[in-house]
């Protein structure tokens, strides 16, 4: 599939109630998220900011966030993540963005775990993403990934991001 038709397919997807993203080839689906879903990410999203400043030096980071925008990962494939974290704005307002972000906020999605959980991850990391961060309401687990080792905590936690933001999960 060109680019062009793999945003058109998108956007029908989308028409249709489904969250449609192409994950290495693998058409990957989900229902539009749920108040408790959507509610999550408000809430989430109005904590991000940059960390203080250690010294005298700041983050250097924008602290940019998206939430739910198509991204095009080096490899051609496009994520929907629930929140992206970028350092500047993307350039792209009418296509997906090509910025990989410094940091993905994914919050699960009852019976699309695997998705969240399984393939989001190992996949945002290989692509270049710093900070991998998936909250499940349900149970308020919050996991932190990077490429260095995973944590979990319960939510609500505070969470420093490589890129010099912070955000409560």
């Amino acid at each position: 599939m060109t680019a062009a038709v793999d945003m058109q397919t998108l956007l029908q997807a989308e028409e249709l109630g489904v969250r449609l993203e192409i994950v290495r080839g693998l058409p990957l689906w989900e229902a539009h998220p749920v108040v408790r879903h959507q509610r999550a990410i408000d809430r989430i999203r109005s904590t991000i900011r940059p960390a203080p400043p250690v010294g005298n030096s700041g983050s250097g980071c924008g602290c940019v966030h998206l939430a739910d925008v198509y991204v095009r990962f080096p490899d051609g494939s496009l994520k929907r993540p629930d929140i992206s974290l970028f350092c500047r704005e993307p350039d792209e307002e009418d296509d997906a963005v090509q910025l990989v972000p410094e940091a993905v906020i994914e919050i699960v999605s009852r019976g699309f775990e695997a998705k969240d959980l399984e393939i989001g991850p190992p996949f945002y990391l290989s692509q270049g993403v710093k900070d991998v961060v998936v909250f499940d309401p349900a149970t308020l687990l919050v996991l932190h990934i990077q490429q260095k080792g995973a944590w979990r905590y319960t939510s609500p936690v505070d969470l420093t991001l490589q890129c010099g933001c912070t955000c409560r999960v």
